[in-house]
């Protein structure tokens, strides 16, 4: 299976610190994961390395086809068109529509032709299921909906790879399952991996799937983790 994260003996630094030594790590296409760690393990750095957030300097590492190492001003846009971004905090656009939030997105990605970004903000809306809330304020919706809006717009350009940092986070259980069930049933149907990053570990227990664990420094396969 052909790899969209790999990265081996990688150090990841914040600054001058040290946050993640030897890392090795690959995640396929089509691949879900789970990424756990205490606060301060090194899991945001983490997440931030592979969006080119921080510096890429030291080991080797590609993500969706780009080496970290050789990324400029110019090419990170372009790693980052390939990437969908979920966060905690759902970073809409409260004073525009959810059509106009995704529209918005499109026209920031270099697309050009009004019907072929219509047509795209109906399907990743309708994969989501919010077709019906196109027309509405950010504010009219719930926290679920909301969260749904920021995976349709993750979807637009077709990534290779969803990082979802703590997306149930502000979420009660029931949606948060909802959410999880979404993520999962889109890497199945758009072969995007998916990197979900959790402290819920109801969830892990409800939904099991592959768990890298950060841990004193390191990237772990839990299966390590428990030897």
């Amino acid at each position: 299976m052909e790899n969209v994260v790999e990265l081996k003996d990688a150090k990841i630094y914040q600054g001058n610190n040290l946050i993640l030594d030897q890392v090795d790590i690959s995640i396929t296409k089509g691949e879900f994961c789970y990424l756990i760690g205490k606060t301060g393990s090194g899991k945001s750095s983490f997440l931030k390395t592979l969006y080119a957030a921080l510096p890429f300097s030291h080991g080797r590492g590609t993500v969706a086809g780009f080496n970290l190492a050789k990324l400029d001003r110019k090419s990170i846009p372009a790693l980052r068109k390939k990437l969908g971004i979920v966060f905690q905090d759902f970073n809409l656009l409260y004073d525009r529509n959810v059509a106009e939030n995704l529209l918005f997105v499109l026209k920031a990605t270099e697309w050009k032709q009004k019907d072929a970004m219509q047509k795209k903000m109906i399907e990743v809306l309708t994969k989501v299921g919010l077709a019906d809330k196109a027309d509405k304020m950010p504010h009219m919706l719930s926290g679920g909906e909301q969260q749904r809006v920021v995976i349709a717009r993750a979807l637009l350009n077709v990534p290779s790879l969803i990082i979802a940092d703590e997306p149930t986070g502000n979420l009660d259980p029931e949606t948060s399952d909802e959410i999880l069930l979404l993520l999962r049933r889109l890497s199945e149907e758009t072969g995007a991996a998916v990197i979900f990053a959790t402290h819920d570990y109801r969830i892990l227990e409800n939904f099991p799937g592959r768990i890298i664990r950060c841990h004193q420094g390191r990237v772990l396969e839990e299966e390590d983790f428990l030897v």
